[in-house]
């Protein structure tokens, strides 16, 4: 028997999900652009600082900044989250894969996304499906076979809709 959703009000990003979202991002000490398009970031792939500015090229941090910051801008983007799925219950898995969905495309692309207009249906799998949906940096499919810019942002789309299928 599957465990019940839950209401989305009511969930906070797990440790573990914490853990893998950073583990994915990796450290830099140093703003880098990710990938050719992207946004400047900076320690664990924060894009803001703790106080909401935008990091820029040249900014610096430290491991523990890195964490704080990373911690910061999760509780700022978890409560927009929240805000935009009203009455929408999840598992725990969902909230977290999602939540890191949010973290990469942040909450502006989510308010917009059909993941989320498929959630606020009660269409779970298609939610899962819209997931593959976002494989593109700049313009560029980033499924491209092959592809030296940007495979790895279409690695995580098939990490992430295969953890989302597996709850359904």
């Amino acid at each position: 028997m599957k465990a019940a959703r839950i209401l989305v009000a009511s969930l906070s990003l797990s440790a573990a999900a914490f853990i893998g979202l950073v583990t994915h991002e990796g450290y830099t000490d140093t703003a880098v652009v990710p990938v050719k398009g992207d946004r400047p970031t900076v320690g664990l792939g924060s894009t803001f600082h703790e106080d909401g500015r935008p990091v820029q090229m040249g900014d610096r941090t430290t491991p523990v900044r890195a964490i704080i910051k990373a911690h910061a801008h999760i509780t700022r983007e978890e409560a927009a989250f929240r805000a935009l799925l009203p009455g929408v219950a999840l598992h725990q898995s969902e909230y977290d894969l999602y939540m890191d969905w949010v973290y990469q495309y942040g909450t502006g692309a989510w308010a917009k996304s059909s993941i989320r207009t498929h959630l606020l249906a009660g269409r779970y799998a298609d939610a899962c499906a819209s997931l593959l949906l976002y494989r593109f940096v700049d313009g560029y499919d980033c499924s491209t076979p092959g592809n030296k810019r940007c495979s790895g942002v279409w690695t995580r789309q098939l990490e992430r809709h295969t953890k989302c299928m597996e709850v359904q």
